[in-house]
This record gives C-alpha cells, structure tokens and sequence, in this order.
C-alpha cells in the first residue's frame, strides 16, 4: 500500500520522500478514481461482498462495467490502500471503510468533489490576488457569502453539509457553556441558516435571539425558525460587518460568533472586533468559537484546517483562513476586549473563548 509517511518530513529517508513526491504528484489520480469508485457503485458492491471479497468477473456484472475499465480501477485502488486483494478477491480495507461509512470523511469528500475541485485550478491566482478566483466557475461575486443560497443545489449542500457538520458537533456542548449564566437575549453574529439560534431557543422557553447576517442568508434562518414556531422570539437583523456605516443590535447579554471570524483577514476581524465591543454593555459576554489549527488533538485534524484556509483563499474572499490561537487572542486584546476563559477540545476540535468588554 502506496501512502503518506505518517512521520515528519525532517526523518524521511530519501527512499521515502521520493515516495511522498510522487503521491502528490499523482495525488488528482488518487482523487478522481475515488469518485469513480464511489460513483460506480464498485465501493458499495465490494463492501456488501463482505470478508470474503469478490472477484473481478462478479463485480464487473453487478456494476455492469467492463472488466478492463474495472480492473484499472481496482488496480491503482489497492495501490493507494482503499482496498485490499486476497487471491483474486477484493476487499475494502480500513481506509475504504471510513471513505463508505464515516460521515466526516463523507462530508469532507462531497466538499471537495462537488464544490472545490475544478475551482481549485485557479488557487494560483488567488494567492497571486488575494481574491477568490475559483468562485468564478460558479458565476460573478466578489466573495462566497452573497452567493451561497444562488449555487447549484448539489454545490449548495455539499457546502452547507461541511459547514454544518463541524459546528453541530460542538453546539450541544456549547449550549451549557453559553447559558450557564441565563442570557435571557442573545445576539448571533453570522448566524447563516439559524441553526445554533434555533438551539438557544429550543433549549431556553425564556430567550430572545437576534441574528445578524446578510440579508440572503436571512431568509434561509427566519423561514426556519418561523417553521420551528420561534418567530415571537426572534428578530433578523440585516447586517454586513464590513459596510463602515453598519449599525449593530445593541443591548444583548450574550453574542455568539461561531466559526465567523475565521470568515475575515486580522484588519477585518479587528475592525468586527472593536464594532463589537461598542455595543456591549459592561455585564455582556462574548463567545468566539473557532477551530484553532494549534488547539487539535489530531494530526490529521490539523492537516485538514490548513487545507481549509486554502479554501478560503480560492473560493470565499481571497483574503480569510484558519487561525491559530494566539493571532486570535492578539486581535482579540487589540480591540480592547478581556478572554476570560478559554474552553478547548468542544466538539471536534473547538475552542471557546468567552471576552468582556
């Protein structure tokens, strides 16, 4: 099996970086024939087939595929470790069995397939203009926010499922650490479809939220919480935190900012930040909820929030990334405002950092 040495670069021997270089550089190869094998249904079929595996003849009946076509497939698959081979007979192997069955590595793969790949030609280009040039191959925005409900619907979810995965895992967590002192109004700030608003008020009959966003991501969060019969304890707040005009809601007891800020460049966020912090009122606690690149537990977690500042690069503003925690905690204290707590490891790599003004 042909993968990425688990050590660091610095104790490669040459044999294996080389190795390594040569997996980058077919790296679309292994990415594209993992669509197709998902695509074909040969993934499925071999997983149904069970310990005992299934040969390429019988497969190549129940995909109705050719076997030449099959067997290229399954060939460069074993290289790469999706599956394994045991006289004659194919087998998933473990890595084969997260990419069917595990929802995080589902999520990530869609993301990219659906939403990233082609795109991601134009990277180049955006690190050249600090714009999200691969935006273009879904139409004509200068950044991804305004566009999000106007993309086709297989790229919309795709996008909307990554993004609210990572954040649903954190939410139930984050509800005891938010209401432990009984806000009884909360501001959230990018608040997008309304799903963290519609667990403050799902979990709290005495709270009133607010959410500022864009007005297209509005409707999507007013539509859902007047379904869920919210509307007497909501408002929308049509906001863009970047208009110098923009006037904030004031007065609320607890403003929440989930995987916002990382959203915005450090003179964004430090512009979002002192906005902020003029509508907070002395008793006013601020939740930040990021995803720290330096605060994961995982390897491989830190692996994929450094590929996701990519993203940002290419396809949101050109301008925004992943962070780690002390750039945060700097702007943070750069717009006046005190952390006086900092909760790690929430969800799947979270960190919560409660300020006051």
């Amino acid at each position: 099996m042909f993968t990425f040495p688990s050590i660091k670069n610095k104790e490669l021997s040459a044999v294996e970086a080389l190795s390594q270089a040569q997996y980058i550089a077919f790296s679309p190869f292994i990415f594209q024939s993992t669509v197709a094998l998902k695509e074909l249904g040969i993934l499925a079929n071999i997983e149904h087939a069970g310990k005992k595996g299934i040969t390429v003849t019988d497969l190549a009946q129940q995909c109705e595929l050719t076997q030449y076509g099959l067997k290229v497939l399954l060939d460069f698959a074993v290289s790469i470790g999706i599956l394994d081979k045991n006289n004659n007979n194919y087998q998933l192997s473990k890595v084969g069995y997260f990419l069917q069955n595990d929802e995080m590595s589902q999520v990530n793969f869609d993301f990219n397939q659906h939403f990233c790949y082609q795109g991601l030609e134009h990277l180049t280009d955006a690190i050249k203009t600090g714009k999200p040039e691969g935006l273009k191959v879904f139409g004509q925005w200068k950044t991804l926010y305004p566009a999000l409900t106007s993309l086709p619907e297989k790229v919309s979810k795709s996008w909307f499922d990554f993004d609210h995965f990572y954040s649903d895992q954190a939410f139930d967590e984050a509800l005891t650490i938010v209401f432990k002192d009984k806000p009884k109004s909360l501001l959230d700030i990018g608040g997008n479809t309304g799903r963290w608003s519609l667990k403050c008020l799902n979990h709290d009959q005495d709270v009133d939220v607010v959410i500022m966003d864009l007005s297209q991501q509005l409707k999507v969060a007013s539509q859902s919480i007047s379904d869920a019969g919210f509307s007497h304890r909501f408002t929308a707040f049509p906001c863009n935190m970047l208009d110098a005009n923009q006037t904030l809601y004031q007065g609320a007891d607890a403003i929440w900012m989930s995987q916002f800020l990382d959203c915005f460049s450090p003179k964004e966020i430090l512009t979002i930040l002192a906005k902020v912090k003029q509508v907070m009122l002395p008793d006013t606690r601020l939740y930040i909820m990021e995803t720290f690149t330096d605060r994961q537990k995982f390897e491989a977690a830190n692996f994929s929030l450094n590929a996701t500042s990519l993203y940002f690069s290419c396809f949101a503003n050109g301008n925004s990334r992943m962070y780690e925690s002390p750039d945060m905690i700097e702007l943070i204290k750069q717009a006046g405002l005190t952390i006086n707590k900092q909760i790690d490891n929430i969800g799947l790599g979270h960190t919560i950092l409660v300020c006051q003004a």
